[in-house]
């Protein structure tokens, strides 16, 4: 492709609104442009790298046996109101009537679909294990769109959902699609890992979410160096920790005035006592229960391990109103005594003694309570884990990180087989639900997170595998007639040896053209000037940046050489 005949608007302001870098350089390199909030047009540029990413997991996926098909993007409602998810979904989900104001949306994501497609073809074990998959444009109404098409509102996602006959089968059906988004991540020169993660509305039996390391990440995760465990902060396993009050002998319950008193800092500091001698208590609505639970003062609630337990669609704080109902007290006095609510309390609530929690009275807090002696309630892993607590399984040194979730995998067992009675025959002739797992890829996300981990202060650093173009041949003067013999000559034999090359016939001087090529990211650059007499060109990868004098010849084979040990 010939420079001056691309559709390549770059930019060289930014809107104030592209908060991250990978925003930044997709709208500066002429990749992508805004329509909407949360909505954004590929361009010519983009949409090679995004198509490149969408190839390489279509080679993956048919190593891995899934067939690819294409579902519609406009659902309609009964598949959703069958499973249960056409209300939970809520404000997320774009909902639209047709012309007989029959129900539809806009497809967030696809479990009833694909289900409901296996069910009415499938009824012989025989045909078992199957996987399907798509690579289709989803939307959702987030809340909040930001950073590009980090977290939009129309995005693309390779979705694949797999049907077995029994646990074991997809166990193996799970390890290998795990193995696919390995070599599908690595193929695009991520630094990520993978970590245990909740099954949250998707319902199931385990997940894993593959997190690319950021420091712009929206998820935080924890990961432990000595023994490889690893987990979404709001996911991760905590031990309770060990604390002298744990061993005190139990003392008389105490009600004491703590006026104008709503937070465990002004608590603590009205009682001069530690806030991990205290127990909050957060009243919760969960699918339109109340229920309370308690950690700590010095710990916070992990709302999806909160949600795991309860096995709640939605979860919510509780009104104001609400809370008043229940305890008869103002907000930040209720407490766990008496109580006339489903209680769940953390592991070291239930552990430390002698603790101080809202007596569901205004102005009031009780002492010296203990857990089964004056409140009895479920104990569980309810709180979020902290860089001071140690590894879960090997009690080694944690590490927080932020990360860029960019696949999340799901063992989602029968939650929808069975709500939609996708059932196979089995050997003895017993209908049987079929046994489902889910794995998904945010194809715009992931484009986005290559770019946030391959950059320098000039632009992209685009991976060969998916850079829009392989090469830039940079005449540095279009007037010299044997600069453009060279470069037409070098043009012709890369692109016959199905090279993708940019020849840059500009008029423009040579600064401008560098900065372009740099900032577009095209992994080798040739230069073609003063010794062009010579019969000599510059070659220039962008990573290393280590400027290479070589003949025609020797150019077009390291050319050759490094484009195609990419592909290997």
């Amino acid at each position: 492709m010939y420079f001056s005949k691309m559709f390549l608007p770059t930019m060289r302001e930014v809107p104030a609104e592209a908060e991250i870098l990978s925003h930044k350089l997709m709208l500066k390199a002429g990749m992508i442009r805004k329509l909407a909030s949360g909505i954004y047009s590929f361009l010519p540029l983009g949409l090679r790298s995004l198509k490149k990413i969408e190839e390489i997991v279509r080679e993956e996926m048919y190593a891995a046996d899934a067939q690819e098909l294409l579902m519609p993007a406009v659902l309609p409602a009964e598949s959703y109101i069958e499973s249960g998810r056409w209300d939970t979904f809520g404000p997320e989900m774009f909902r639209l009537k047709d012309r007989n104001n029959r129900d539809f949306c806009l497809g967030p994501t696809h479990e009833e679909i694909f289900t409901q497609t296996v069910k009415h073809s499938i009824r012989s074990y025989r045909a078992l294990p199957l996987t399907l998959y798509q690579i289709q444009t989803k939307y959702r109404d987030e809340i909040r769109p930001r950073f590009g098409v980090m977290r939009s509102r129309e995005f693309v996602m390779k979705d694949a959902y797999s049907f077995d006959k029994d646990e074991a089968g997809l166990d193996e059906s799970y390890l290998k699609m795990a193995e696919a988004y390995k070599r599908i991540f690595e193929r695009l020169g991520l630094n990520y890992t993978i970590v245990e993660a909740s099954t949250g509305a998707m319902g199931g039996t385990g997940s894993q979410e593959f997190m690319v390391l950021s420091e712009i990440g929206e998820d935080e995760i924890v990961c432990c160096s000595e023994c490889g465990y690893g987990a979404n902060l709001e996911k991760a396993s905590c031990l309770p920790a060990n604390n002298s009050e744990i061993e005190q002998e139990e003392l008389p319950v105490k009600k004491m005035s703590t006026p104008d008193i709503h937070t465990i800092t002004e608590l603590t500091e009205f009682l001069n006592c530690k806030p991990y001698q205290a127990a909050k208590t957060i009243i919760y609505n969960a699918d339109g229960n109340l229920v309370a639970a308690l950690v700590r003062g010095d710990r916070e609630i992990s709302e999806t391990k909160l949600m795991d337990v309860l096995k709640c669609e939605s979860l919510e704080m509780a009104e104001a109103d609400e809370v008043i109902n229940l305890t008869n007290a103002e907000v930040g006095f209720a407490g766990p005594v008496n109580l006339a609510a489903r209680i769940i309390v953390d592991q070291e609530v239930a552990l430390t003694k002698n603790l101080i929690v809202g007596a569901n009275e205004t102005g009031y807090h009780l002492i010296n309570v203990n857990f089964g002696r004056d409140f009895s309630a479920e104990v569980n892993d309810i709180r979020v884990i902290t860089e001071e607590d140690p590894c879960p399984k090997c009690k080694g040194k944690l590490q927080l990180s932020s990360a860029i979730e960019v696949g999340h995998i799901f063992k989602l067992g029968t939650k929808y087989s069975e709500a939609l009675k996708c059932n196979y025959i089995d050997e003895e002739g017993q209908e049987q639900p079929m046994i489902m797992g889910c794995y998904g890829i945010g194809i715009n996300r992931t484009l986005a997170a290559v770019i946030e981990q391959n950059n320098d202060e000039n632009g992209i650093i685009w991976p060969m595998e998916i850079a829009p173009y392989q090469v830039i041949i940079v005449p540095v003067n279009v007037l010299d007639e044997k600069v453009m013999d060279i470069a037409y000559n070098m043009y012709e034999r890369l692109r016959k040896s199905n090279i993708e090359v940019i020849l840059d016939d500009r008029n423009e001087r040579a600064g401008v053209k560098f900065k372009d090529a740099d900032l577009i990211g095209i992994p080798i650059r040739i230069n073609i000037g003063r010794k062009a007499q010579e019969g000599l060109v510059e070659f220039k990868p962008r990573r290393t940046h280590e400027a290479l004098t070589l003949t025609v010849d020797e150019a077009i084979e390291k050319t050759m050489e490094l484009v195609n040990s990419a592909k290997i």
